[in-house]
């Protein structure tokens, strides 16, 4: 029987499952977290990266009695009592600003707070955050420090390994953590210059864990139940992070723990697939002073992702991109999911 570890200690916050949702900008906000959380089988989930100097910016509004703005850091880092556990990811180049915004973050009651050295977005590495930092491992260890000396609650980060393949440095920076006080790290399996083509070195992932003490959480190349396991096998490492997978099966979570206590798992049906949007949509109206981006927009992304595998569903995705407003495109869901029902009987 396949398994898994079913526990991951980042200090004193315990998590069971050792399975964990990646950060993911525009996507991991509070309505798909919670999707997450409902669905069961996920230890961990995570905010967007949130700018550090955003957060900072949005504060002083905020204690100045002024009103937010519609993309203020704050609808990133906003969560309801059932999202525990829960990390706030950050990003940026100061280790002041950095260490400022992660005790907002505290403040605000936040599990934990993460770092974010991974994100290879040309606009975010130019500014010297996200992989862009692998380029200056002195600057690294001094906003760990910073960020570390600032705040009580566990404290972890997340990184690739290298800048390319001609300067891997992901067992530095494990190694650096570890000796700042950092709880646990995780490693994307990729080099910056890679993105998100190519292939996950599960190899360096593996040699990360070999190098330091704490906990090391693996990410890159994980789309199923069997790669959650290989990639256990493979390393060693303490736990999964799952990224792009979830965003198109929410239910991989389950899937997992399904599949390590029976050697099978369920996959989501149609009727599954269309139950989650209509869900989804109904929890975005409610919720959309709480987000970072436009109803009708986060509906087309995620209609889109969520009916990958879906019989004809190039031809819903096209239908949902001409879509004019969030109720257009519930109604061409609607229309396109009965007419699936009439097809299939």
């Amino acid at each position: 029987m396949p398994s898994i570890p079913q526990k991951l200690c980042f200090g004193p916050l315990e998590l069971s499952p050792a399975v964990t949702l990646a950060p993911m900008a525009g996507v991991t906000d509070t309505v798909f977290r919670r999707f997450i959380r409902n669905l069961g089988g996920c230890g961990l989930i995570m905010t967007e990266f949130t700018s550090s100097h955003g957060i900072l910016a949005d504060d002083r509004r905020r204690k100045g009695g002024k009103k937010p703005h519609r993309r203020s850091s704050f609808n990133y880092l906003y969560f309801e009592p059932d999202e525990h556990p829960i990390v706030a990811q950050l990003f940026g180049s100061d280790p002041q600003v950095l260490a400022d915004a992660a005790r907002v973050v505290e403040d605000l009651g936040f599990d934990g707070v993460d770092m974010n050295f991974g994100c290879p977005v040309k606009k975010v590495v130019k500014c010297n955050g996200g992989s862009g930092l692998l380029r200056d491992l002195p600057l690294i260890e001094e906003i760990l420090t910073a960020v570390r000396k600032a705040v009580s609650i566990p404290f972890t980060c997340k990184f690739r390994t290298g800048w390319d393949d001609d300067d891997i440095v992901c067992c530095e920076v494990g190694k650096i953590a570890e000796q700042v006080g950092l709880q646990g790290v995780a490693l994307h399996g990729r080099t910056r210059a890679q993105g998100y083509s190519g292939t996950a070195n599960w190899d360096w992932i593996a040699a990360l864990k070999q190098s330091v003490s704490i906990p090391v959480v693996g990410n890159g190349d994980v789309f199923s139940p069997e790669d959650a396991v290989r990639m256990f096998e493979h390393t060693g490492c303490d736990g999964v992070m799952i990224g792009r997978a979830a965003a198109s099966n929410p239910w991989i979570f389950r899937q997992i723990q399904q599949y390590v206590a029976t050697g099978r798992y369920d996959e989501p049906t149609e009727a599954d697939r269309y139950r989650m949007i209509k869900d989804y949509y109904e929890l975005l109206v409610e919720k959309q002073d709480k987000i970072s981006g436009e109803v009708s927009g986060k509906m087309k992304q995620f209609a889109t992702y969520f009916t990958r595998g879906v019989r004809n569903g190039s031809q819903l995705r096209k239908a949902i991109y001409r879509a004019e407003g969030p109720e257009h495109v519930l109604e061409t869901v609607d229309r396109f999911f009965e007419e699936q029902l009439v097809s299939a009987a």
